[in-house]
């Protein structure tokens, strides 16, 4: 029996648990991410405008069926604006960027069957990556627990549902 010389083949291993193995695996937000116009504007009309430190965030219950992703993703999707005056191109790319790798590191807090987008303000390029983080994961956190809540009670909208 040959070796596995590809990390692929060794996390395939039957010898390593589904636990460490499923925290090996590389994450993506592959099939996760929101791309047409259409979804932006229907998240933006949909949803309602919550502010952070450095952002401002939408979150909008997925109207009809939820859209078929990856298996464990259940649905949710997340999108990522970066307007001119946030700065230059190079500068709006390394901004999302930065937001996606940390998005990526905390997939699994995405709101099932939600639609996620995250405005970012300038301050987020030169914003520590371990604080961008930190508030990324408390903005998904908030986010799963207000879309619960929403989903608890179909007669509030997302526009009517109070913040806290």
């Amino acid at each position: 029996m040959s070796n596995p010389s590809k990390p692929r083949q060794l996390l395939d291993s039957p010898l390593i648990s589904p636990q460490v193995n499923s925290r090996l695996r590389p994450r993506s937000l592959t099939g996760a991410r929101l791309r047409k116009h259409a979804d932006y504007q229907r998240a933006y009309a949909a949803g309602r405008k919550r502010q952070s430190a450095s952002m401002s965030w939408f979150l909008a219950l997925q109207i009809a069926e939820p859209v078929l992703t990856l298996p464990g993703r259940q649905g949710s999707r997340v999108g990522l604006t970066a307007g001119k005056v946030v700065g230059k191109a190079h500068e709006r790319n390394r901004i999302k960027r930065r937001m996606r790798e940390a998005l990526r590191r905390h997939v699994d807090l995405l709101p099932p069957d939600c639609d996620l987008i995250f405005h970012p303000r300038r301050g987020v390029l030169t914003l520590e990556f371990a604080k961008l983080e930190a508030e990324i994961v408390r903005i998904l956190v908030q986010a799963k627990t207000e879309a619960a809540r929403m989903k608890s009670n179909p007669g509030i909208s997302a526009a009517q549902a109070p913040t806290s």
